[in-house]
């Protein structure tokens, strides 16, 4: 059997654009997984591969205009979006490349033997070594930033972990340019093209989370896929992690004094993050427990006029558009829910930006209303009015993890002069890996303070896809006993040759 062509299709009309590879065999996936784990040793250099991450994101920008306009023609994302995506790309690569020549992520640690502890402690010394090959499964609404260039391989790359990549359906042409980037960049430093592995295909991707030499996996998609594949890796006869990011509801509450205070300008405020990208990302605000009364009233007019001012926009793929148009249909069919504007299809090729309504107590108790505490991807967003503060945490004690939790206060609560808005920030904290105050969660940062993640479903474990300390999920600490000096790693020894920081007997030192 010919093996199945992999064609790049414009979102704009529907329309296949050219084969750019086919679906890999499980014997290419074979083959991709052991090229990764022969070039690892080549990685094994900490300024060898904190050097190819700083060629890697320069060779990407004198690549620039050919790949934005690939990507572009892919996910109809648009110049301007992909520019700034090609940017943040480049600088995460820079980033991780910072961190590889610090060299704190070693987590290096030294205890010198103290016969008086009880017990008795030997000589004792830990660092963090690479995991090994690294499956990253590459996002559809990020075709560089959560990709084939994205956060998983640059940050297994700076670990010295070899990765193979499957590419996403909706951008395959884009992936298969940026990865010949990636693999000229590895080859200025004598890194063989092996470290940076792709494949097409969903049997391919199934394959890969199997294959015994994969030693862990990234995944950013959906909670079908994602779950799946996360089962996939602990039914392994050895057991795999998964990071995996599935899904995010990003509920915002706005406390009745917020409305008071600025209905209007949260209003414009939300309507601005929840179409952005037509409602594509993954941090878009998806349930907003608004206040019943004049407030919120005028949250709801602002929210009303802005979204209605918003044209029409092209998702990423016609599946993704079906979906979008349906479930908004099933949702706005449901009782005592209102469309004050509605979403759903737009033209025969786009969307139309939208938001419904219904009573908060609606979502108080299991019932049909629960549908609209799933995430429904695209330029859609649920306003949940509630009568007080009770009705608040009952929808709140019914959501699962998150991504995001955003709360909207007024200057007395911003200020503590109200003991309300700390009492929220505790109340949501437990539901999300970023909590934030009188902003927006779309625009994630890339800095090491922060953290992309959540409680399941949002991610599949504690740790975060985006911020330097994403590195943490391809090491593993390892600690030696009673070596003698010469047979440590160089990293562990008194003599400190390579200048990192360490905890040496409890202090830290550099």
């Amino acid at each position: 059997m010919a093996a199945a062509p992999v064609w790049s299709v414009d979102p704009r009309t529907g329309k296949q654009r050219e084969q750019v590879a086919v679906e890999a065999t499980a014997e290419e996936v074979d083959q991709a997984v052991r090229a990764a784990r022969a070039a690892a040793p080549a990685l094994a250099d900490r300024t060898v591969r904190a050097a190819f991450l700083r060629t890697a994101a320069g060779l990407l920008e004198e690549a620039k205009d050919h790949l934005v306009e690939a990507a572009d023609a892919e996910t109809a994302l648009g110049p301007v979006r992909l520019t700034g995506e090609l940017a943040r790309t480049c600088y995460q690569l820079r980033a991780f490349a910072d961190l590889v020549d610090e060299g704190a992520f070693l987590d290096i640690v030294i205890d010198h033997p103290d016969a008086s502890a009880t017990p008795p402690i030997p000589d004792l010394r830990r660092y963090k070594i690479p995991l090994g090959v690294v499956a990253v499964y590459s996002a559809s609404n990020f075709p560089f930033a959560f990709s084939v260039p994205g956060g998983d391989t640059a940050s297994a790359l700076a670990a010295g972990c070899p990765v193979v990549v499957k590419a996403h359906p909706d951008h395959p042409g884009t992936s298969e340019l940026v990865a010949s980037v990636l693999r000229r960049a590895a080859a200025r430093h004598d890194i063989p093209e092996g470290a940076i592995g792709l494949v097409h295909g969903f049997d391919a991707g199934v394959a890969l989370v199997e294959h015994p030499l994969v030693s862990g996996a990234g995944f950013t998609g959906s909670i079908r896929g994602g779950r799946a594949l996360f089962d996939a890796a602990a039914a392994r006869p050895v057991p795999i992690p998964f990071h995996g990011e599935l899904g995010s509801l990003n509920p915002v509450v706005v406390t009745e004094a917020a409305a008071a205070e600025r209905g209007e300008q949260i209003g414009t405020g939300l309507a601005g993050s929840m179409t952005l990208g037509v409602g594509q990302f993954c941090v878009k605000p998806g349930l907003v427990l608004a206040p019943e009364g004049a407030g919120g009233d005028r949250l709801v007019k602002s929210l009303t006029e802005a979204v209605s001012d918003t044209e029409a926009g092209v998702l990423l793929d016609h599946r993704m558009r079906d979906n979008f148009v349906a479930g908004v249909r099933e949702r706005a069919q449901l009782p005592d829910v209102a469309a004050p504007v509605t979403p759903g299809a737009g033209g025969e090729h786009t969307v139309s930006a939208g938001f419904l309504t219904v009573p908060a107590a609606r979502l108080a108790s299991e019932g049909e209303h629960d549908l609209l505490l799933e995430e429904c991807f695209g330029p859609v967003t649920v306003v949940a009015r509630y009568a007080d503060d009770a009705e608040i945490t009952a929808v709140l004690s019914r959501l699962p993890g998150n991504l995001t939790a955003t709360v909207q206060l007024s200057a007395d609560e911003a200020a503590g002069a109200n003991p309300r808005g700390a009492e929220l920030i505790a109340e949501v904290t437990p539901l999300a890996g970023r909590v934030l105050v009188d902003g927006w969660p779309t625009g994630v940062a890339v800095a090491p303070a922060q953290h992309h993640g959540g409680p399941y479903p949002a991610t599949t474990s504690t740790s975060t896809s985006v911020g330097g300390t994403a590195i943490e999920r391809w090491l593993r600490p390892v600690a030696y006993q009673n070596t003698p000096e010469a047979l440590l790693p160089p990293e562990l020894r008194d003599a400190n040759p390579l200048g990192l920081p360490r905890r040496i007997d409890g202090r830290y030192e550099h």
